[in-house]
This record gives C-alpha cells, structure tokens and sequence, in this order.
C-alpha cells in the first residue's frame, strides 16, 4: 500500500464484502455560491456565545455551522458502518481535502503534503526526523539547531525534547519587541548564525515561525530561509501554525524543507487538523509519523491517513470550508485582506484610546496585532498577565490573550502590557469597543494587577 493515491486496505478481507448503500458528503465544490449575507455569517457562528467578546480567534480558531454539519455527516458515516468508512472511504477523502490544499499552498506534490492532527503533530515528526539524524551519526554531536526567542512554547520544548538529548546544540534568537522593521529581525538571524560559524558549529537544523504566536508579528519567512541556504543549514523547519487563512502560503516561495500550518485557526475546519508540507527529496524518505501504525514505511502521507480508530472527520471538510469561504467576495484572499485592515482599524482605535502603541508596523502583522495596555495597570510579570487576562474574562466577558514584555534597562513608566486582539468574519465593531471601555473603567478605578489574587 505504498502508492499515495490508493486507498489503504491493510486487511486481506477489506475488498470482498459486498458495499453497503452508504453516500458520503459530496466532495465536489459548488458553483451556485452566491455571496454571504451579514446574516448569514451570524447564523454560521451563531452557536458563539453572544455574551462574550471574542476577539481571540488566534488561540482556538472558529467553524462555521455549515462545516460543523458537514463534519457531522462523516461522524455518523463511520459509526454507521466503520468498515466501509476505513476501506473504502477514508483514504480517498482524505486525499480529496489533500488536492485541494496542493493549489492553496501552491505545493507541487501531492506526496509532499500530509494531514495530521496539529502544528504540534507535525512538530514531533520533523523533530523526530533530526533527532534521528543526529543517533545515527548523520549530524555530528554539537551541531547546532537554531530557533527564535519568541518559538511557540511547545516547539520549544520539542527542540530540547528531541534535538539537546540527542546530542544537538541549540541556540536561540533574540528577537526585538516592539518591533517596527523586518530589517531587525533579518540582522539579529544572521547574528546568530554567525556565531555559530564562529564557533565551529554546523548548523543542522533552523526553526522559523512565519507568524510568532506571542507577541505575534509576521516575519519575513521567505528572506530567512534564503539567508539559512546562504549559511548551508542543512534544513529549514517553518512553523506556520496561525498562516492559512491569515497570510499568504507559498511553498515554492518560501522554499522551507518544512512547513506546518493549523487548519483549524483561519482555515475554518473544527479542531484539531493541520497540513504538514516535506520537500521531497531523498533524504526527507526517513520522515515518520511518530504513531507508528500499519501504514509505516508507505509515506508520510499514507502512515498520517491511518493511526488507528479515531475521528479523522475534522481532516475530510476541506471542500465545505472552500464552499464557505468562497461566499465572500474575493474568497479567501479577501477574507484575509479584510482582517488585516480592520485588525489594523481596531488596534489602532484602541491604542489612540489608551495613550500607547502597536506592537509591530501594519505590514508586519496579518488578522493579528498586539496593542499596547495603559503603564498604570501594573502587567510587572507573566503572571499579572495571565491574571489579567482571567479577570477581563470573568468580569467583562471580554477574551483576548496577554503579553509581558520585561521592561529594557533606563526604560520608565513603559508599555510592559500588551494585548493580542484578532479579528475573523464574525467580529463586530461593538466586541472592541466594550475591551476598549472595560480598560477605561479600570484606569479610572484606579485599578492595578496587585488587586488580583494569585
């Protein structure tokens, strides 16, 4: 079952009992979409909770009721008849979702594409892969693997995981916040592999984010994989989690060996699916995924579609969600254009409310921007952050993730507050407004964090 468009039928007996009458969802996408309505977008998300402000679609993601259902129907398919869905339908609708997403990411391959569970999936297989490297003396103890200060705290963990315990030397960049010229971030890249040249070590392995999660800032991806082709890095890893739907994904322009983006934050699927692209070469034939499974051995693409009995509904919608998406002008293009200039339009409302700044230039962010919080609210730690961040929820029902970022030395009565607002299709104007007035109502009560319990 090695062939990547053949559905997998491990099982001797999987092609001789007679098929059920079952209809899958259709696959095909639409061609009578007429554009969305206001109100039927609130109807899509209409099962949000409309007493919160939810202007954190970053974290979680959102689905609309229409993919929801469409999810639903492939549920009650495998239950009604698990050995057809494994034998007959599995592997065929997962590749249909795979054909689709091969344009969207202008990847060239089908076999370079997989579907696995989340960017944190796809992490521990590319992580695995260089650890493997290093075990069997592929890379040479001590060579470096290179990952950004602001690295998501998982990958960063997985790094020292897999790579520091078999034996890789991991260096981190330092990158600048707030940050308002992608010059800064490239200088402070080619720093750091500098040094490493410096001190004689091969750097094996460079961790990218195309979208820092926080404080997040689009960096320029495609300048710092050239750069790592430049230093001979042997591979580029691009963790893309917060990308499709966000920001534009192009494999042959990026040019990364790897790249992983969550389909379930601005892609509209339901949770938790994401696509894993691996460059096809000879040497990327030794990439796993790490539940080993009857597929093993057959491809990354065919070992992800089969791990056992579990839901792969969340993998199968892609054609709804294009359906979905291409009832707004522009489709998915506009989509994200329209997010970028009303995330922008709000930030910058709410910093000229509050007296501070963004966190980044409007080019350097996507559907997301980090806004500065009044000095006078007292964000002095990760903690106060964290608290704050609860008691908004609990007292304003507004949902919105936050940032500390340490004072620098001299610096006085500075931001060290920030909050990463985003905003996705169902936003409205009054969600920021009622984040804008609760901030205000705390400034004028003379509220500080020190009033929160730990």
């Amino acid at each position: 079952m090695a062939s990547d468009d053949h559905t997998s039928a491990t099982n001797g007996d999987s092609n001789n009992h007679k098929k059920p009458k079952l209809n899958p969802p259709e696959p095909e996408l639409s061609e009578t979409l007429t554009l969305i309505s206001p109100s039927e977008i609130k109807s899509e998300f209409s099962h949000h909770d409309p007493s919160v402000a939810r202007i954190n679609n970053g974290s979680f993601g959102c689905c609309p009721a229409t993919v929801l259902a469409a999810q639903r129907r492939w549920q009650l398919l495998f239950l009604r008849q698990p050995d057809y869905f494994y034998f007959s339908l599995l592997r065929p609708a997962i590749d249909a979702s795979r054909r689709l997403l091969l344009p969207i990411v202008n990847a060239s391959r089908l076999d370079e594409l997989s579907l696995v569970d989340n960017a944190t999936t796809a992490t521990a297989i590319v992580l695995q892969y260089v650890a493997r490297a290093f075990s069997d003396g592929r890379f040479n103890k001590g060579d470096a693997a290179v990952m950004l200060h602001y690295a998501y705290g998982s990958v960063k963990k997985s790094v020292h995981a897999y790579v520091s315990r078999a034996g890789g030397y991991v260096i981190e960049v330092p990158l600048p916040f707030p940050v308002y010229d992608r010059n800064d971030v490239i200088d402070e890249f080619r720093k750091v592999l500098n040094k490493a040249k410096l001190e004689n070590r091969r750097v094996r392995l460079a961790v990218i984010d195309h979208i820092t999660s926080m404080p997040c800032v689009v960096l320029p991806v495609k300048e710092l994989v050239q750069i790592c082709r430049e230093e001979g890095v042997d591979q580029v890893f691009v963790d893309g989690a917060h990308a499709i739907g966000c920001t534009r994904v192009d494999m042959q322009e990026i040019g990364a060996d790897f790249y992983t983006s969550n389909l379930h934050k601005w892609f509209f699927c339901p949770p938790s699916v994401a696509f894993l692209y691996c460059r096809k070469t000879e040497a990327l034939n030794d990439v796993h995924h790490p539940v080993v499974s009857h597929e093993y051995g057959n491809g990354l693409p065919v070992e992800s579609a089969w791990i056992g009995t579990r839901d792969y509904s969340s993998q199968l919608v892609v054609p709804e969600v294009l359906n979905f998406v291409n009832r707004f002008e522009g489709g998915l293009d506009g989509i994200m254009k329209r997010n970028h200039e009303k995330v922008i339009e709000m930030g910058e409302m709410l910093v000229k409310a509050w007296g501070t700044h963004l966190g980044c230039s409007p080019d350097m962010c996507a559907s997301m921007v980090m806004v500065g919080l009044p000095p006078c609210l007292g964000i002095h730690s990760e903690g106060d952050a964290m608290k704050f961040r609860a008691h908004l929820r609990e007292k304003f029902a507004v949902e919105v993730p936050m940032y500390y970022r340490p004072p620098k030395d001299g610096e006085v009565d500075c931001v060290t507050g920030y909050a990463r607002i985003s905003h996705q299709v169902y936003n409205r104007v009054d969600e920021y407004h009622r984040f804008r007035d609760a901030i205000n109502q705390l400034v004028q009560d003379g509220f500080t964090c020190t009033q929160l319990s730990s």
